[in-house]
């Protein structure tokens, strides 16, 4: 019996020492996350000034491009004895009509004119013509008021002069005639021709909306703001503003402004939201220098776990021979609250889960979680097999790393930031530039598959668009 009962001892000894020595398996409960939805969230608009300055000579090369060769023909010579063939002899010129004046520009036309004129009489059913063939130069002056319709510049032209640089004569009957006096009152019609066909290559010459689309197109491509903390910043563009065009020396100066969305995201590149075909433009009177850009800052639990994993990279919680390391981490959204999961292995193996409620240190500029303790079905197990687990002080030092510090996205991100806002040029022609202020926090945003931060940033945004290609 004496025998028995040590040997009984020694067992237990044995068992009670190997439990010591041996690690710990928690096998807990694990809090389900909620259901997964789409992220939907709120998001003020910011506006952007989109400024485009076109000069004259791109409308005067446009306008070239559009209007060539013979530009006007009339071959019947029986309704009224004259026969016109007209040809841009060189390059249309456009000019401020008048620095002072409002929006007034004057095209002038050079041109050849291939001129037959019939003289003579039809009797007795006798037809007794003499024709005569001229070849005139000179060029037409021409005057046009300017304005935005519908993504292009339009203008109403008026025929101002045509001026002959020779003025070439014929005798008619016995006396010599300037064949421009006779020639001149036939033009009436031509007049209005070419007035239409002047309105016709500017229109179509000064089609803006493709260059526009382009550019916005461009920064509507997401771009890395950290490639660190692999964040992206993406524009959503709603709506274009536009005021009237007004003509400053040799530019015409279009106010526009871009209304939209802007966002950041960590994890993979995201896809751009850009949708040509909703793109509206309005007219306004003013569009404003000084702009908010209201930005979402979209964290996934996903991408945020791996942020936090790698805060806990070679740290180890407890004292003596009893502690952990950290090897995983997982974020999800229940009820509210974000549970954490820890995968730990050292004195304990298994998985820790606690709760808690995001908050952001204004100062610190990082999410960090409120009142994080064990989830209790956790608790009663580390109770159970590791008690030194639950003391406050092993789940403060833990807790410490359970932050997810924004400040370097913000810093890097203006940074970046300011690289595209320093003569940045995604195309050619178009410039970006502008200025921001400090970023502020405003408020924190649960949705069941990501944390939403809300910011703000006051500043400038210009996108310049120089030149029509």
């Amino acid at each position: 019996m004496r025998h028995f009962t040590r040997t009984f001892l020694f067992i237990i000894s044995s068992i009670i020492i190997t439990s010591c020595s041996s690690t710990n398996k928690i096998a807990t409960l694990k809090p389900e996350p909620d259901d997964a939805s789409p992220i939907v969230y709120e998001n003020s608009p910011s506006f952007i000034n989109l400024p485009i300055s076109i000069k004259l000579k791109d409308i005067e090369n446009g306008t070239n491009s559009y209007l060539n060769g013979l530009i006007y023909e009339d071959n019947t010579i029986e309704d009224d004895d004259i026969e016109i063939k007209i040809w841009k002899l060189a390059p249309i010129r456009i000019l401020n009509e008048n620095a002072s004046s409002s929006n007034k520009i004057t095209t002038i036309l050079p041109l050849k004119a291939l001129i037959k004129y019939r003289i003579g009489t039809k009797k007795l059913g006798i037809e007794m013509y003499d024709i005569r063939e001229f070849n005139l130069n000179g060029q037409i002056t021409l005057s046009s008021n300017v304005a935005l319709t519908n993504w292009r510049l339009k203008t109403k032209t008026e025929f101002k002069s045509l001026d002959w640089n020779e003025s070439p004569t014929m005798t008619i009957f016995g006396k010599n005639m300037p064949i421009t006096y006779i020639i001149n009152p036939a033009l009436k019609l031509f007049k209005t021709k070419i007035e239409t066909k002047i309105d016709e290559a500017i229109e179509k010459a000064m089609d803006f909306k493709p260059n526009v689309i382009s550019a916005i197109e461009k920064i509507s491509q997401p771009f890395q703001m950290n490639e660190a903390y692999e964040s992206w910043l993406r524009i959503n563009p709603i709506e274009i503003y536009a005021s009237d065009a007004k003509l400053k020396n040799d530019s015409f100066l279009l106010d526009m402004g871009l209304k939209c969305n802007m966002e950041t995201l960590i994890g993979v590149k995201p896809e751009t939201k850009f949708d040509a075909s909703k793109i509206v433009l309005k007219a306004v009177t003013k569009i404003p220098n000084q702009i908010t850009a209201n930005i979402i800052a979209v964290s996934s639990y996903y991408d945020a776990s791996k942020i936090m994993t790698k805060n806990f990279s070679g740290q180890e919680f407890g004292s003596g021979s009893k502690k952990i390391k950290v090897k995983d981490v997982n974020i999800w959204h229940k009820n509210g609250k974000m549970v954490v999961a820890l995968d730990v292995l050292g004195s304990v193996n298994g998985t820790i889960y606690l709760a808690g409620l995001p908050k952001y240190n204004e100062e610190k500029k990082e999410i960090y979680f409120d009142n994080l303790d064990y989830v209790f079905d956790t608790k009663s197990k580390i109770m159970r097999t590791a008690n030194w687990l639950a003391q406050g002080i092993i789940l403060k030092k833990i807790q410490e790393s359970c932050r997810y510090s924004i400040k370097p996205n913000l810093d890097e991100g203006k940074k970046s930031i300011m690289t595209y806002l320093n003569n940045y040029s995604p195309m050619t022609g178009v410039y970006v530039n502008g200025k921001t202020e400090d970023i502020q926090f405003e408020k924190i945003q649960l949705t069941n598959n990501a944390i939403l931060a809300f910011l703000k940033i006051n500043g400038a945004i210009n996108i310049s668009v120089n030149g029509l290609k």
